[in-house]
């Protein structure tokens, strides 16, 4: 099975093509200068927020679908805690994270993604506080730097991604310890349960790391674990 259609992949050639190894080149060193670019647009308007909690979670969960529901709940509870809430700025559950911090009257932020087919920004992101990104790794520093902790909900691959970048940096101490939580037991239990199977079993990652991040079924349960690791450092939001 192919990723690319016969149109794209012409379109594809073509543009390799018509670049000798020179422009390309030079190119890549234009480049930097976008990349720069986006790092200094997001780190100066999300200094201005402050943290938050990021919710992820799949873009295509339907409004009618239950995890969006519960996506839309557990925004709205961190909001009214005092916590603003970044999403990925799309739709499925990042809307519903953004809607549920809008109507609880708490901050909504969105850090969207340029992509050809599905990502077009959410209605529920506040004015002020919606960035759009071209490059992948730029967006994840703006997640990884300006969270106070990630709420992760049923996903696909960018969710698994997320996920695995976070535990990995904190794992790693490159992050400063924060929550990390997996909401619906019964989604990511297979997962779990491998990675204490095989990962832990086979000593690829030491049985501690298990307590990196929490795995509950309720927003009640999602922003008390939030909070209640705050607790610990006598920590409140946004501080």
């Amino acid at each position: 099975m192919h990723s690319l259609n016969e149109q794209e992949e012409e379109r594809l050639q073509e543009a390799i093509k018509s670049k000798d190894w020179n422009e390309i080149k030079i190119n890549d060193s234009w480049q930097i200068f976008k990349v720069l670019a986006e790092f200094v647009e997001g780190f100066e308007k999300l200094a201005k927020i402050g943290p938050c909690v990021t919710i992820f979670g799949s873009a295509r969960t339907s409004s009618s679908h239950k995890y969006y529901r519960l996506a839309e709940e557990v925004a709205y509870k961190l909001a009214k805690s005092g916590f603003g809430v970044i999403s990925g700025g799309g739709h499925g559950i990042m809307e519903a994270a953004n809607k549920g911090a809008h109507f609880a009257g708490g901050k909504s932020v969105g850090l969207n993604i340029e992509l050809p087919f599905e990502q077009s920004p959410n209605v529920f992101i506040d004015p002020d506080k919606y960035l759009s990104f071209d490059y992948f790794f730029v967006r994840k520093v703006m997640f990884m730097k300006y969270s106070q902790g990630f709420v992760v909900m049923p996903g696909g691959f960018g969710t698994l991604d997320e996920l695995f970048e976070a535990i990995t940096l904190i794992q790693t101490q490159k992050l400063v310890n924060f929550p990390v939580v997996l909401v619906v037991k019964d989604y990511w239990k297979g997962l779990v349960e491998w990675i204490s199977d095989r990962m832990v079993e086979e000593k690829n990652i030491n049985p501690t790391d298990l307590n990196l991040f929490g795995l509950v079924d309720t927003a009640e349960e999602a922003v008390q674990y939030i909070e209640d690791f705050y607790k610990q450092y006598d920590l409140k939001p946004n501080f």
